[in-house]
């Protein structure tokens, strides 16, 4: 029998009736559905849905990662850079699904260390360094596979993958990458100097970010997580092991994407 797994964002009572639905399309052809996340862990679900928005769905892709678990992300949120379909989509995609008439993509991911410590975050979007709002500019030194590179005087700095850049990194003026492409994006906050500037460096690079200047940074890690680093700490952040899967239908290509979700930013 084969097995399904739902990730739901429970704060959108949208999310939960079609949670409902689905179920019930399933359960008439004979699969099981899996909404306990130890128990899609544990059946080996085929693939995983994701009920929300970009966020539920970056979320749903990061967790699933480490156990291969390819992910349809089902936009009922606002933007939807991520999400392959919306809400009136999702019972034609899964007739596709279940017929194997898809594609997964990778996605590639970043492992952060924080003080050579034993704990690691895994990330699909991005690594935020942000100075508290009380606290003055900060200077976040970025060190290149052990070389001394470029210093950013700024409010912060994003460190985000091809699929963050349009996200956190996009809104500070990032350029907006493909996911096809295999590298790191830097993009400062708010800039003190104008040779502070975005970089697209390789996906092989050792990235250590360290506070040079101010008492204290904030680091987030894809919104989910959030420490501090002290002045002189560091994060050192490089390519994961491991890659996001995304179910992909070939509806839409990602020039097709960018143009849809930013149009009221095109000039016909």
């Amino acid at each position: 029998m084969d097995r399904v797994g739902l990730w739901i964002n429970h704060s959108k009572p949208e999310a939960i009736t079609l949670a409902g639905q689905i179920t019930h399309w399933f359960a008439e052809r004979g699969w099981n559905v899996y909404t306990d996340w130890e128990k899609i862990t544990a059946q080996g679900v085929r693939f995983l849905i994701s009920l929300g928005g970009d966020g539920t769905l970056l979320e749903a892709s990061r967790e699933a990662a480490p156990y291969a678990i390819p992910v349809l992300g089902v936009n009922l949120g606002r933007l939807g850079f991520l999400c392959e379909i919306e809400r009136n989509e999702i019972f034609d995609a899964l007739d596709k699904i279940t017929n194997h008439d898809y594609s997964i993509q990778e996605r590639l991911m970043l492992t952060a260390t924080v003080n050579d410590a034993d704990q690691t975050f895994d990330v699909l979007n991005d690594v935020v360094f942000l100075r508290e709002p009380s606290s003055a500019m900060v200077t976040l030194q970025a060190n290149l596979t052990g070389e001394t590179s470029v210093s950013y005087p700024a409010d912060g700095l994003i460190v985000s993958t091809p699929t963050g850049s349009t996200a956190y990194a996009l809104s500070a003026g990032g350029p907006i990458m493909s996911p096809n492409v295999e590298a790191i994006l830097l993009t400062p906050l708010a800039a003190h100097s104008l040779s502070a500037r975005p970089m697209v460096i390789s996906d092989q690079e050792n990235i250590e970010i360290s506070l040079v200047r101010g008492e204290e940074c904030i680091v987030s890690f894809d919104g989910y997580h959030r420490t501090a680093i002290k002045y002189g700490e560091k994060v050192v952040i490089k390519r994961a092991s491991i890659n996001a899967l995304l179910i992909r239908l070939g509806k839409r290509s990602f020039p097709h994407v960018v143009r849809e979700k930013l149009k009221d930013r095109w000039h016909e």
